[in-house]
């Protein structure tokens, strides 16, 4: 066993030990234990914050985002990670769901190091590569600013190539693509490589007027663990805030943290540990009409579906803090 996955292997047993505790007041989380969401809750846990605020987590190793859903759903776990458009949609076709802030990275649209290209523009006949599929919100929020600021759609003027995040990236680092829009952790690393951001989601998503504050990815809980158990949903939104905290300053919690993030270089190891915390949202509730105006540009561009028949934010979508 290598000893990335010695580390993981100990941090699943740690997270899911069966020290006592009242039942109710255990958390269970699916979520992929390679992921960047590990990386706060190790710490989470490590630092205590868990049984600081009156519970203990269990965290449910998965495969990827769709067999947490299936999970949640089925009422096997209590909480994953999702995007808070996932949980708007579910509610608006009546599911009882409820997010709580996670993260605001959202990446960027990269090119080669030695690439001539200096506006979306110049990428007009290129190769784009982009993972997460054709309506991946990151491509939407730059396919909106395209048509808005520029004058044309970058999905007509350009060839897309979709693909996994892995082979988004090792495509990309092999010269194969002109650009490419991967999720952030990637975007660091290629970063890292050489690569440089012709131009960022959140300063496309500035220029549409839409908030880059605005958090996109976190936990979601069902609706009626918050009523019958709010201390433990409280309390897990009070550990994960707790967590931010420490992450943003405390580069000891980050060198702890390096075994399990798979930074292969000194350099990838930095880029990762800034771009989660450039990532880290701002305290307090979320702007809701900020919220419907991103809304509004999936409805336009990413049609039902991406969202649905939903045509507005449904209210109770956001956990109000402390609420």
């Amino acid at each position: 066993m290598s000893f990335t996955r010695h580390m993981i292997a100990a941090t699943v047993l740690a997270l899911s030990s069966t020290t006592a505790w009242a039942g109710d007041m255990v958390l269970r989380i699916a979520t992929q234990l390679s992921g960047t969401v590990n990386w706060e809750l190790t710490t989470l846990h490590e630092r205590g914050f868990d049984t600081a605020n009156g519970f203990r987590l269990e965290v449910q190793d998965v495969a990827a985002g769709p067999a947490a859903q299936v999970a949640f759903q089925a009422g096997e776990v209590d909480a994953i990670v999702s995007d808070w458009l996932w949980v708007a949609r579910k509610r608006a076709e009546g599911e009882d769901y409820v997010f709580i802030p996670y993260s605001r990275a959202v990446g960027a649209l990269h090119v080669p190091k030695d690439s001539k290209a200096q506006g979306l523009a110049d990428l007009k006949g290129g190769k784009i590569g982009i993972a997460g599929g054709p309506v991946d919100k990151s491509w939407l929020i730059l396919r909106a600013y395209s048509r808005k600021q520029l004058g044309f759609d970058l999905q007509e003027a350009t060839e897309q190539v979709f693909g996994a995040p892995p082979l988004i990236f090792e495509t990309a680092l092999a010269g194969e693509l002109d650009g490419a829009v991967n999720f952030w952790h990637f975007g660091a690393k290629m970063e890292a490589a050489g690569m440089r951001p012709l131009i960022t989601v959140a300063e496309a998503g500035a220029a549409l007027g839409l908030d880059p504050d605005t958090p996109l990815l976190g936990y979601v809980v069902r609706g009626d663990l918050l009523r019958e158990k709010p201390a433990l949903v409280q309390g897990f939104a009070a550990a994960s805030r707790a967590t931010k905290e420490v992450l943003a300053t405390d580069d000891a919690a980050w060198q702890a943290l390096r075994p399990l993030m798979n930074a292969k270089t000194d350099a990838q190891f930095e880029a990762l540990k800034a771009g989660f915390r450039a990532g880290i949202p701002a305290p307090g509730p979320v702007d809701e009409a900020a919220a419907g105006r991103i809304l509004a540009i999936m409805a336009d561009l990413g049609g039902a579906d991406l969202v649905g028949k939903m045509d507005s934010l449904p209210g109770g979508v956001f956990l109000v803090p402390g609420g």
